[in-house]
């Protein structure tokens, strides 16, 4: 099992901190190799599905790619070396990581805490999926700590915390998540995704299990789908692979070089997308038909405070309404030239996205405002363009 007999988490392994390379160095080396065989400093591709064992129970590490794959085991090494965690679980996509997660950690009866503002595709999963399962999930402001902790009073496997929330950017304290979390015996989850460890150490903060759709900033490059599960905690981590497994959710060995290749450039490219955030954000924040502005470097942002305390920049998200409400957003998304309408973010490209047509569109109308996701909101993606080239398309679009 994976928690004590009390509930409480099982203890973690924490890894040693003496001479731990820079993020950049870890980024580029770490758990990686030069390949045994011939030398070559890039992981090969390992297509393969079927492994020759040396003899009756004897193998080299593999057997099948449904259970793993020398490709997809070197991005595991490479992200828990990142995380300062043990190797990640990864898989074919964002989602199958969370449904992995939830599949392997929840029996029916019991009970999830959720953070309301959280990618719509995790509560579509919760509410219309394993719901029928018996699994119940409960949807709190988590960025109210009272209300944070009033949710926990009641019997709960998990906490899940999505930190900034997508789309609105709503922050949640992860320290005080994780504290009231371990007092009410459960595991603290928080969805990385939008900042990934290059701007926030969610295990540092007390994270237990942290998620990351690794289709995005981490691969970066609009090229792949993924997710990536990593944890401290061995039996929650051998859980996970055998959950994995048995469902068969593993990530392809191609989609994993790939995200290996994006890694390199994490770093530079999390600075990059953050400055010219702040800088289109500022831009927006003076245009007056430009009604509200969401961005955690901002100081109009109500939580920049915590930004600053558990970030180490403002990320690459700009959310944002017009004056002119829904119609006048619309006209906008329409209307950008530079800037591509998708619905996706982290990318060298800047995107553009509806959330109340696109990625939130499985949320109730009424349910959607009331977390702060209005029909007008515009989720700005912010690229690794020059920065004044997607101001200037925002211009032409807003006029």
């Amino acid at each position: 099992m994976f928690v004590t007999a009390t509930g409480a988490p099982a203890r973690a392994l924490r890894p040693q901190t003496e001479e731990v390379p820079g993020f950049a160095t870890r980024a580029i080396h770490g758990g990686l190799r030069a390949d045994p065989a011939t030398g070559a400093i890039l992981t090969p591709i390992y297509q393969s599905t079927t492994y020759v064992q040396e003899a009756v129970g004897k193998d080299k590490g593999y057997t099948y790619s449904r259970a793993g794959n020398p490709t997809v085991a070197a991005l595991e090494y490479n992200l828990g070396a990142l995380e300062q965690a043990l190797p990640a679980v990864c898989f074919g996509t964002g989602m199958a990581a969370i449904t992995t997660l939830l599949l392997g950690t929840l029996r029916a009866g019991e009970r999830v805490v959720c953070s309301d503002v959280v990618y719509g595709g995790t509560v579509r999963l919760l509410r219309q999926v394993l719901v029928d399962f018996g699994v119940r999930a409960d949807f709190v402001d988590s960025a109210c700590l009272e209300e944070l902790q009033a949710s926990l009073r009641e019997p709960a496997r998990l906490l899940f915390i999505e930190t900034p929330a997508n789309p609105t950017l709503k922050l949640t304290d992860i320290a005080a998540a994780a504290q009231f979390a371990h007092a009410a015996g459960a595991l603290l989850v928080v969805d990385n995704t939008f900042l990934t460890p290059a701007l926030q150490d969610a295990f540092g903060l007390g994270a237990d299990v942290v998620v990351h759709s690794t289709t995005k900033y981490i691969e970066g490059h609009n090229a792949t789908v993924g997710g990536a599960l990593l944890t401290r905690v061995p039996a929650l981590r051998e859980r996970f692979g055998f959950v994995r497994k048995s469902v068969g959710t593993i990530q392809s060995p191609l989609e994993a070089w790939l995200t290996l290749r994006g890694l390199k450039t994490l770093e530079l490219r999390m600075q990059r997308h953050s400055a010219s955030a702040l800088a289109v954000a500022e831009y927006l924040e003076a245009h007056p038909r430009v009604t509200r502005v969401s961005y955690p470097w901002l100081r109009s942002f109500p939580q920049q405070a915590l930004a600053r305390r558990q970030q180490r920049a403002g990320g690459g998200i700009v959310a944002f309404e017009v004056e002119g409400g829904t119609e006048a957003g619309i006209r906008v998304l329409n209307n950008v030239r530079l800037c591509a309408l998708a619905e996706n973010l982290g990318a060298a490209e800047t995107l553009i996205t509806h959330p109340a047509s696109m990625t939130h569109a499985s949320i109730p109308a009424e349910e959607r405002r009331r977390a702060g996701i209005g029909d007008g909101l515009i989720r700005l993606s912010v690229g690794l363009e020059d920065s004044s080239d997607i101001i200037a398309d925002l211009e032409q679009a807003l006029a």
